[in-house]
C-alpha cells in the first residue's frame, strides 16, 4: 500500500528497461518505493534496471520477460508481475513503445502492423487485466506513457503519432470508467525525449531528457493531474497547435 505520504511502495513497470522507465524507477525508489517488478523483452537491460532500483532504495526487485509484438502474452505477463509483488500493487507504469521509421515503414504492411501492435494492441490488452486486478483490490494507480505527438498527428510521423493517439484516446475513456472504483489512470504526454529510441534524430523545440520527464511524472503523481505534460508548458503550446487551421498546421508540423 502507499505510505503515509501517498507515495507508491509496490510498483510494476511494463517496458521497464526503457530510458524513461529507468529514470522514473530510480526516482520512485528514492521516494520510498521498496518493491519494483520490471517487465520487458531484454533480460540483460532489465537486470541492470533492477540493480539500479536496489541502489536507489528498493528492497525487492524481480523481472518478467515478454514480447509486446505478441498481444496474447499480455494477460500472462500482467498476472506474473502482480504475483511477484505478493501484495497490493500501488502503481502500474506502461512504458511500452516503438517509434519505428516512418519513411521505411509506411509501405510495409508488416511494419505498420508491428507499430500498432506494440504501441496500442499490447498495452490495451494489458490494461484489461490491470484494470480487473486493481478494481478487485479497490485501489491503485496506472500511468500510461502516451506522447505529445498523439494530440495532433503529423503527416511525416503518422504511424507512431496515430498509434499513440489511439492509446491516448482509449485511456481518456478508461480513466473516466474508473471513477468511483478507488483506481485512477493518468496519461503521460512527453515531447521528444533524448533516449536510445531517438538517437540520431533532430531535436525539435521542447526536447528533454529522461530525468526531466521522471521529475515531471513525480510532480504529476503527487498532484493527481489526469494528464502529465513534459515539459509542462506543452499543455499551453498544444492548446494553440491543436486549433491551428490545417494549412498552417502542415507548415509548422512538417518542418
Amino acid at each position: 500500500m502507499e505510505n503515509a505520504f501517498g507515495q507508491p511502495q509496490n510498483v510494476v513497470v511494463f517496458g521497464g528497461s526503457s530510458d524513461i522507465a529507468r529514470a522514473l524507477t530510480k526516482k520512485l525508489c528514492a521516494a520510498r518505493a521498496h518493491t519494483v517488478i520490471l517487465a520487458g523483452r531484454n533480460k540483460t537491460l532489465l537486470n541492470e534496471a533492477a540493480e539500479e532500483a536496489h541502489e536507489y532504495g528498493a528492497t525487492k526487485t524481480d523481472v518478467v520477460l515478454f514480447d509486446a509484438e505478441d498481444p496474447s502474452s499480455a494477460e500472462r505477463t500482467v498476472s506474473e508481475a502482480f504475483e511477484k509483488v505478493s501484495d497490493q500493487v500501488d502503481l502500474v507504469v506502461i512504458a511500452v513503445g516503438l517509434l519505428g521509421d516512418q519513411h521505411a515503414d509506411e509501405d510495409s504492411a508488416s511494419a505498420c502492423a508491428r507499430i500498432i501492435t506494440v504501441n496500442v494492441t499490447w498495452p490495451v490488452a494489458a490494461l484489461a487485466e490491470i484494470r480487473r486486478r486493481l478494481v478487485a483490490q479497490g485501489s491503485g494507480r496506472i500511468l500510461v506513457m502516451s506522447s505529445a505527438a498523439a494530440i495532433r498527428v503529423r503527416s511525416n510521423a503518422y504511424l507512431y503519432g496515430g498509434a499513440k493517439a489511439g492509446l491516448d484516446r482509449l485511456c481518456t475513456g478508461l480513466a473516466q470508467s474508473l471513477e468511483g472504483t478507488g483506481v485512477t489512470l493518468q496519461i503521460l504526454r512527453p515531447a521528444v525525449v533524448r533516449t536510445k529510441m531517438t538517437t540520431g534524430l533532430d531535436e525539435p523545440p521542447f526536447t528533454t531528457g529522461p530525468n526531466e520527464v521522471a521529475e515531471n511524472v513525480l510532480r504529476g503523481l503527487a498532484s493527481g493531474d489526469a494528464v502529465i505534460w513534459s515539459p509542462p508548458i506543452l499543455r499551453y503550446v498544444f492548446f494553440v497547435l491543436r486549433h491551428l487551421p490545417t494549412p498552417i498546421w502542415r507548415k509548422v508540423a512538417d518542418r
